[in-house]
């Protein structure tokens, strides 16, 4: 069975025929359910969205009644029943949304790896999928609908981007033109049909389009048109620059317009320096280029994206190195907000205001008296905020989330519900736990890896340094580091006082020696005992104990010991320690039960609190 719905929910056979789904709440049921194939929606879920927030008396059997229903429709194994609510028996690859989600990814990969020949090929297929309006049947669908229908422009632009690039721009203006009537304070497409027009050997339109599209969006906005426009502008007034001799424009593939996670380029044109506020890095990035290119690969899927792993592990320095490999295309900018220094919760809106520069905002097509209003609601930052990426196309780097993790998620969920064109990559050392989240575990380095990271670290302390000198106490180190960034760094400093055996020797005792960190960091980033702390301080008293306990197992254990161990808060400890980075979970060798082990560093942290109580 496939399912449309991009325009009326409606349910095919494989043969093509249609299966008649009458009765608007039936539609929208199947409509909630689609729009999660093979994931549990739960009863209250089902009831907020078949029903719009006014639910009948009897709302669980209203919803199995219902089910009931689209069960007789489509046949009984369609629906199932799960603990706590139902779901659709349906890939994604089943549901149009999802299958034009894809192909859109898969276009704009195109487009992003100079094939825009394959790339209007994915994206003519992908909005062939669209028959009316999405999710024409569900009651309240404005903030979905408003995210499908951002998707649908960004695969519009990409392939008019495509279509430019081959050569095509006369065939792709009258639907340009009309694009741009119907968002005319669109920029990037503005610039789609500034190109076109010149590639069609009609620069004189592009130039009075341009002046046409400055006096709007001094007008509607108080503000000049972006980099981009001003780039193309200046190609436009020197046309050597921007097209051939003969006016056929510039080659094949070399167009820089674009929208997307997958369409490289769009954040910047014509040398224009790029928006946001990524600071130069002072050190080498070692290794984890597989790391970025998986993270590159995530936000074109997610929106929300957060690297997870335990303090020491390089999170922050991966999530700034990934988010300087895609912020070409964040046309509006990679925004780093820290919230490390973040004591109070409720102050996690305002650190990422000031982060982003957004104090004073401008809402995007608004009128005088709507402006003046945004400005008066000067006391709420999460208003601002909005206000500042609802029309953007932007990247933040949230980084450090978890000692303010519920009012960060809290933040993440409004803003992306709100800003379609935001995407969000987290560093926490645990899940934020927002619908959609990605989670990509920050593994330790590989020893080849933590080896290269040792050399040059060390050999910045101590000029002549190599590990080819004791290659096994070299390797030593990186191992009972558990291959963590911050300690190996914290043990290469120490090589200009002593040989790598002399520091091996001391490891029993590593929150003593690993004390030399950079004066720069945070306090809890300066030794691996404050990095250890920091984690030891956001537990509960349960986590605690049950970490205390577990150190007394030296190569892990499985479930039953653990139990044995550490009494009835076990397994419920047991799952937050191992969403909180300190505890590894993996089934082992022999029949495939879950495993649990300490990293070396946090069982001797952990045993240490043990004999202390």
């Amino acid at each position: 069975m496939r399912y449309r719905i991009l325009g009326t929910t409606q349910a095919l056979r494989t043969d093509g025929t249609t299966v008649p789904v009458g009765g608007a709440r039936l539609r929208a049921l199947l409509t909630v359910l689609a729009l999660r194939p093979g994931r549990t929606v739960p009863v209250s879920v089902l009831v907020d969205e078949v029903w719009d927030g006014e639910a009948p008396a009897d709302a669980t059997g209203a919803v199995q009644a219902l089910v009931g229903r689209l069960r007789r429709a489509l046949g009984a194994d369609a629906v199932e029943s799960v603990a706590g609510g139902y779901r659709l028996a349906a890939s994604g690859d089943d549901i149009d949304l999802h299958r034009f989600e894809r192909l859109v990814g898969d276009g704009l990969r195109a487009l992003t790896d100079g094939d825009p020949a394959k790339a209007a090929g994915v994206l003519d297929d992908a909005l062939a999928l669209w028959r009316g309006p999405a999710l024409a049947d569900l009651p309240d669908r404005t903030a979905e609908t408003a995210r499908c229908e951002t998707r649908r422009l960004d695969a519009l632009r990409a392939r008019h981007a495509a279509a430019l690039a081959l050569g095509q721009a006369e065939q792709s203006l009258p639907e340009l033109t009309a694009l741009c009537d119907s968002h005319p304070l669109d920029e990037p497409l503005q610039a789609l049909r500034l190109r076109a027009l010149r590639d069609a050997g009609r620069a004189a339109e592009a130039l009075a389009a341009y002046e046409d599209l400055r006096r709007l969006l001094a007008d509607r906005l108080g503000s000049d048109p972006g980099p981009e426009l001003r780039a193309l502008h200046g190609e436009l007034l020197r046309p050597e620059e921007g097209a051939h001799r003969d006016g056929s424009g510039p080659r094949a593939g070399t167009s820089s317009s674009g929208s997307g996670w997958g369409a490289k380029g769009a954040g910047q044109v014509g040398g224009e320096g790029r928006a946001g506020n990524l600071r130069a890095r002072l050190t080498s990035f070692v290794g984890r280029e597989a790391d970025i290119d998986a993270i590159r690969g995530d936000l074109a899927a997610a929106r929300l994206v957060t690297l997870l792993g335990p303090g020491g592990a390089g999170k922050t320095r991966l999530s700034q190195e990934a988010a300087e490999a895609v912020r070409d295309v964040a046309r509006d900018g990679v925004w780093l907000a820290e919230l490390a220094p973040v004591d109070d919760p409720a102050a996690v809106p305002e650190a990422v205001l000031t982060a982003l520069g957004a104090r004073e905002t401008v809402l995007f097509g608004a009128g005088a008296e709507e402006i003046r209003a945004g400005f008066e609601r000067h006391d709420d930052p999460v208003v601002r905020l909005v206000e500042h990426c609802g029309r953007r196309r932007m990247l933040i780097v949230l980084d450090n989330c978890e000692h303010v993790v519920e009012a960060a998620a809290r933040l993440v969920e409004q803003l992306l519900e709100r800003c379609p064109g935001l995407t969000v990559l987290a560093t926490s050392r645990e899940p934020l736990g927002v619908p959609g989240e990605l989670v990509r575990p920050v593994e330790p380095l590989p020893e080849p890896v933590a080896l290269r990271l040792l050399a040059d670290r060390g050999a910045a302390a101590r000029p002549g340094f190599r590990v080819e000198d004791d290659p096994e106490a070299a390797a030593e180190i990186c191992r009972r580091l558990d291959g963590l960034p911050l300690a190996i760094e914290l043990a290469a400093a120490r090589l200009r006082m002593l040989t790598p055996r002399q520091i091996v020797d001391r490891l029993d005792d590593r929150f003593r020696l690993l004390t030399s960190g950079s004066r720069t960091v945070l306090p809890r980033q300066q030794t691996l005992r404050a990095v250890v702390d920091w984690s030891w301080d956001l537990l509960d008293s349960d986590e605690r104990d049950v970490l205390r306990r577990l150190s007394v197992f030296a190569g892990g254990c499985e479930l039953a010991a653990a139990e044995a161990v550490c009494g009835p808060a076990a397994l419920d400890a047991l799952g937050s320690l191992v969403d909180k980075s300190l505890v590894v979970a993996g089934p082992s060798g022999e029949g495939g039960e879950m495993r649990y082990r300490l990293l070396e560093t946090v069982a001797e942290y952990a045993g240490e609190r043990l004999d202390e109580s």
